[in-house]
């Protein structure tokens, strides 16, 4: 891992921030913001099974840069209220309506990493007058490969009813190029976010997207992208074992006025992975003109 971020702790602490929870309809919501309160809005957004801590090494550039930052855990993970009902798109994108009204958001950056992505696209295309730009980095919701979705179902469903050591070890290092980048403090705060009673039920129901029917209803189809009214990045990486690079560079072809980058040497989490170059990215896009 970069030694610039050495730990989500530093990750965060090298910025003013506040952390707490907020209602937003029945989910009580876990919500970092950072940076001034009066800067564009940039909301990111984790994957299945994921949690805020995904973005410990961007929150401070993008703070420093005068965005105001707002990352928060979904519907059913984390810190946020379990759920007892399968979760799909649906869910997903009004949650973050909902949360965007309560925190007095207007009109928001949207960036997101796998399922956030695939939440960040689908939003843009219902709400285009909520959404300034996208960036949906190696984001779901554009294939239904059998294969990886056993390997992502079977993976997080066994760290979930088990939270070991071992078990969510597994389920990180399937993530990244490297696994060295998997530190033992991001398998203790993923070890206490699984650990909470109640996450191993809840789990089933975030899962859900892992089904091939119920995963086929909810992909990003041709009509989404094309209803996508603000500037878009897909962000791709080397080696992200969710799918090959070709299917970003499709995505990005069939979006109005969509791009393409490739991060080189990452995994599924660009952003943790290869944080500076992501980081670089995402800000050169988000201060472009529209």
């Amino acid at each position: 891992m970069s030694a610039i971020y050495p730990s989500v702790w530093l990750g965060f602490s090298q910025t003013s921030f506040t952390l707490e929870q907020v209602q937003v309809g029945q989910w009580s919501t876990r919500v970092l913001t950072a940076g001034p309160p009066d800067g564009q809005p940039l909301v990111m957004m984790h994957g299945t099974g994921g949690h805020l801590e995904t973005y410990a090494h961007n929150v401070k550039a993008f703070a420093d840069a005068g965005y105001r930052v707002v990352v928060y855990d979904f519907p059913g993970h984390a810190g946020t209220t379990h759920a007892v009902a399968d979760l799909e798109l649906e869910h997903y994108v009004e949650h973050l309506l909902g949360l965007l009204d309560v925190v007095g958001i207007e009109k928001a950056h949207l960036t997101g990493e796998s399922l956030g992505g695939w939440v960040a696209i689908k939003f843009a295309a219902r709400y285009p007058d909520r959404t300034r730009k996208i960036v949906a980095n190696t984001p779901g919701g554009t294939m239904s490969r059998p294969e990886v979705m056993e390997k992502i179902r079977t993976l997080s469903q066994a760290a979930a009813d088990d939270p070991s050591h071992e078990r969510v070890k597994a389920r990180l290092e399937w993530l990244m190029a490297d696994p060295a980048t998997v530190t033992e403090e991001l398998i203790a705060t993923r070890r206490a976010h699984y650990s909470r009673p109640g996450y191993a039920d809840s789990a089933r129901h975030i899962l859900c997207l892992q089904d091939p029917d119920i995963r086929r209803r909810n992909l990003i189809s041709d009509e989404d992208l094309t209803a996508l009214k603000a500037p878009a990045l897909v962000v791709w990486s080397s080696d992200d074992p969710s799918g090959p690079a070709a299917a970003g560079m499709d995505m990005a072809e069939r979006m109005p006025g969509g791009r393409f980058a490739l991060v080189e040497n990452a995994g599924h989490w660009p952003q943790w992975e290869q944080a500076e170059f992501f980081n670089d990215l995402l800000l050169a896009f988000l201060a472009e003109e529209s």
